[in-house]
């Protein structure tokens, strides 16, 4: 999959941005039009190691995840199987529609099965429910040893040597294990969407290289009310960092992401003269679960 990374880096002021301090969004949601976001370096070498194999992956009737594999395996001529966590709904959100209309499988599982094929690995499970022999797995988000590596080819596209922090939604901390590896003197900082989240530490400490010493660290207390969870202040907080800056960001990670920084500098986290880089994973499909007129873009 080819896409181009001119103009992906952004810089941009705010009221409550202080003066000394810099800011700018890695636009990753502008390299392609679907698989948007950190979703391509997630899938990346994993359907390089499927080898032209079915593509059997997981996710939640939200999940951008799954409409990004869709389009990915539909570009390469792959088949693909999407695992839904969940009974299936008498009429399909946008999301699940939208990879259903890409040509993936959608098989609908309950969600203690579907906590048992995610966390078990039960590779004869996953292909006696989807019927996909020989396929290929990809963990949920892409959570694997392959989502990091190719998530490691991110903030080298930023030029990163000149921020001193990296800032990024976590959801799998896949993304979050990749910029860890490839940082050189930032310090990384992830804001977990989901409420209390603790385990992501651990799973995302065991895909960092041995004897890395980026300093890191995981926040869990900007979820506004867990996975997929919105409140009036990230609403209104999302419509007024759009109007300062042309940025949308989505519900569900960015948002999140910019409310958490902005909560952060009003606490001195940063010290002053911070370059900060905030990285912008995508999902804005995700904003069509919203009625019409909560978001002014």
């Amino acid at each position: 999959m080819h896409f181009s990374t001119e103009n992906i880096l952004q810089p941009f002021h705010t009221t409550w941005l202080p003066a000394e301090t810099q800011a700018a969004m890695l636009r990753l949601d502008r390299l392609h039009p679907v698989v948007s976001g950190n979703k391509w370096f997630k899938l990346k070498y994993n359907l390089l190691a499927a080898t032209g194999r079915p593509v059997v992956t997981f996710g939640g009737a939200y999940s951008n995840h799954l409409v990004a594999t869709a389009a990915a395996c539909r570009e390469q001529g792959i088949a693909c199987t999407g695992v839904v966590r969940g009974e299936q709904p008498a009429v399909p959100g946008h999301t699940l529609q939208q990879a259903g209309e890409m040509g993936m499988q959608l098989v609908f599982v309950s969600r203690d099965d579907y906590r048992r094929l995610t966390q078990q690995g039960d590779a004869s499970a996953v292909y006696r429910i989807t019927g996909a022999r020989d396929a290929y797995v990809i963990p949920e988000g892409g959570h694997n040893a392959l989502g990091v590596k190719g998530c490691e080819e991110i903030l080298p596209l930023a030029g990163g040597a000149s921020f001193t922090h990296v800032i990024c939604a976590v959801g799998t901390g896949t993304t979050l294990a990749g910029l860890i590896n490839s940082a050189t003197s930032q310090q990384v900082t992830g804001i977990s969407v989901l409420k209390g989240a603790f385990s992501l530490n651990n799973s995302t400490a065991e895909l960092i290289h041995p004897g890395n010493r980026t300093s890191w660290q995981l926040l869990h207390d900007f979820h506004e009310g867990g996975y997929g969870k919105i409140s009036e202040r990230l609403i209104g907080d999302m419509n007024d960092f759009y109007r300062q800056t042309t940025i949308q960001t989505d519900r569900v990670y960015t948002g999140k992401l910019v409310l958490a920084v902005r909560l952060l500098l009003a606490e001195n986290f940063f010290p002053p003269g911070s370059r900060l880089l905030l990285i912008h994973s995508g999902g804005l499909q995700g904003n069509e679960s919203l009625a019409p007129g909560v978001l002014c873009y």
